[in-house]
């Protein structure tokens, strides 16, 4: 049995949400006396439903009041239970608690290397089990990680070592709290909004070390996921001195690991309709092109995709033509990735700019592109693509056939 599943086993059952079954986040009242996890009840209601789900009696007064005499003793609960994990108190010393880390934190009097421990040692607990975690969310570390990395404004010029050092162990911390499964608490990241808070973490992209910034990277992914935090997400999206500096970062071929952190928080930041533009103005599409690599195939699909979300606009369109790169890179994409779906999404983009330039349809003949869309033609790929490869042929080949000097590159024999 995992630790995870022991430790629900051991969570008693007052302790328990009668919808969801799992531990109370933030346990409300009805006016029937039943207390719930307030974003199950929220659920509940927000379905239709006008009863209490417990009683079914119908309800006419449906305030939630929270119960902090019960969130105080799971609080008390949880501590107990991490108290009694032998890593735990092989992580935190004989004479130390879970509480006594959280009063660390907390403290304006404690020395920045006595925060720099605490933690190390709230990152190592958090790591790989689920119970802790759940633990340390529980116990609102998640919104006192966030003060502590981002409630201290500083000049960019201004962040000193033990600033970075703190700041890469508080980012490793968050990120982990950040992963399922509680999810109910991970709001606080809303203070962020701020500028207050916002300008720290620009200044840590700017600023930081490789794990400083690929921790940034992660966090605004992780941000554009979750559902209580998309107006924070338009925030960020709307931010350009953010996206300029993702941007910066998906060129990093030094770093790979850092270029596909990067590409993977502009991804999430185009799941908005609304961050198109933005995203494009700070010249998004230049870093995606240069971000595309023969030798990393799930980097090449996320970017393809991504670039295809954001040349749906014409300005999107406009930033793909003007990019010199782009026609060749995308001719080597036709029969490089890794699936069916990426080639699709090169050949469609081929398609689009080459409809509207003459001068990126005799990039793409010198480039080879016949050979490559003579290739997919012949491979398994889906209906779509063939029939997208086929315009795109048709569309070459009225190049060739009008100009002679092209007949001898329409197979990518001759270079450019």
């Amino acid at each position: 049995m995992s630790l995870i599943d022991d430790f629900h086993m051991r969570i008693p059952h007052l302790y328990r949400c009668p919808i969801s079954l799992d531990l109370f986040s933030d346990p409300v009242t009805l006016s029937t006396g039943q207390t719930y996890d307030r974003s199950s009840i929220e659920k509940w209601f927000s379905d239709g439903n006008d009863t209490c789900p417990v009683t079914m009696q119908k309800l006419r007064d449906f305030t939630m009041v929270p119960n902090r005499t019960l969130r105080h003793l799971i609080d008390n609960w949880l501590l107990m239970e991490a108290q009694l994990d032998p890593q735990c108190q092989e992580v935190i010393g004989p004479h130390a608690s879970i509480g006594s880390l959280k009063l660390n934190l907390q403290s304006v009097e404690a020395a920045p290397s006595l925060k720099l421990d605490t933690l190390r040692k709230i990152r190592a607990l958090t790591k790989e089990s689920d119970m802790r975690r759940s633990c340390f969310v529980q116990l609102d570390f998640l919104p006192l990680l966030l003060q502590l990395v981002f409630q201290v404004p500083k000049p960019r010029n201004e962040l000193k070592c033990e600033d970075l050092e703190l700041a890469e162990e508080g980012l490793c911390c968050i990120l982990n709290l950040l992963k399922p499964p509680c999810t109910d608490k991970f709001a606080a990241l809303n203070m962020l909004k701020s500028s207050a808070c916002l300008n720290p973490l620009l200044n840590l992209l700017e600023q930081g070390g490789t794990m400083i910034k690929m921790s940034v990277c992660q966090l605004v992914e992780a941000i554009t996921s979750f559902p209580q935090t998309q107006g924070l997400n338009l925030i960020l999206g709307k931010t350009e001195r953010l996206v300029r500096g993702l941007v910066r970062l998906l060129q990093c071929r030094k770093h790979i690991s850092l270029s596909s952190a990067a590409l993977r928080a502009v991804s999430g930041l185009c799941s908005l309709n609304s961050n198109h533009e933005d995203i494009i103005r700070a010249g998004a599409m230049d870093g995606l092109i240069a971000s595309i690599q023969e030798d990393d195939k799930r980097i090449t699909s996320c970017a393809l995709t991504t670039i295809e979300v954001l040349s749906i606009h014409d300005s999107g369109k406009r930033a793909l033509v003007d990019n010199e790169k782009a026609v060749p890179v995308l001719v080597k994409m036709l029969f490089r990735v890794s699936d069916s779906g990426g080639s699709e999404i090169a050949v469609g983009l081929l398609l689009d700019v080459c409809q509207n330039s003459q001068q990126a349809q005799e990039t793409a003949i010198r480039a080879g592109a016949v050979t490559q869309i003579l290739l997919l033609l012949q491979s398994q790929c889906s209906f779509r693509a063939k029939s997208k490869a086929r315009m795109l042929l048709k569309l070459l080949r009225s190049i060739w056939t009008e100009d002679p000097c092209m007949y001898g590159v329409q197979y990518g024999v001759v270079e450019s």
